[in-house]
């Protein structure tokens, strides 16, 4: 996703498609801070739009790359949910359907990139300081729980 909003993004016609990637490694969870609207300055797991032609899979990495700078291996769906953000005036003024994947680190650290304006490795046992939404918090601890489980898939994540 760019940092040029388009005006279908601000007052949709319909609901717009997003992604976001939970990358959880050694007890940590990989977080960007937005760097436009809609959560301007705000901490969440990186993420973004759906591009035409683009599978769900596929966009997750892409945007982790994007903002993150890591290449990613996508795993499985933790979570599908709306943000619904109205104006003063009690229009939609965003609506997002959102999907969750848990991804496995390959390569780089994490740094800034794209659309926004840090990145860190929050630990999971702290992460207060980062005024994380409830939803956001929700889909961390079910990557961090998916985790503990050791599916096969993630069984080399730990």
């Amino acid at each position: 996703m760019t940092g040029d909003l388009s005006p279908s993004r601000e007052y949709p016609p319909r609901p717009i498609l997003g992604v976001g990637g939970v990358v959880i490694r050694d007890g940590q969870v990989l977080l960007i801070r937005r760097r436009f609207e809609p959560l301007k300055g705000h901490w969440s797991v990186p993420g973004g739009a759906v591009e035409v032609g683009e599978t769900l899979v596929e966009a997750v990495a892409r945007e982790v790359l994007e903002e993150t700078g890591l290449s990613v291996d996508v795993g499985p769906m933790l979570d599908v949910f709306e943000r619904i953000m109205r104006d003063d005036e009690d229009r939609v003024q965003y609506h997002f359907v959102l999907v969750d994947y848990l991804c496995r680190a390959q390569t780089g650290t994490g740094r800034a990139g794209s659309d926004v304006d840090a990145v860190v490795w929050a630990a999971l046992e702290d992460l207060g300081p980062y005024a994380l939404t409830e939803k956001t918090i929700a889909v961390i601890a079910r990557g961090r729980d998916l985790l503990r489980g050791a599916s096969p898939w993630v069984g080399g994540m730990r």
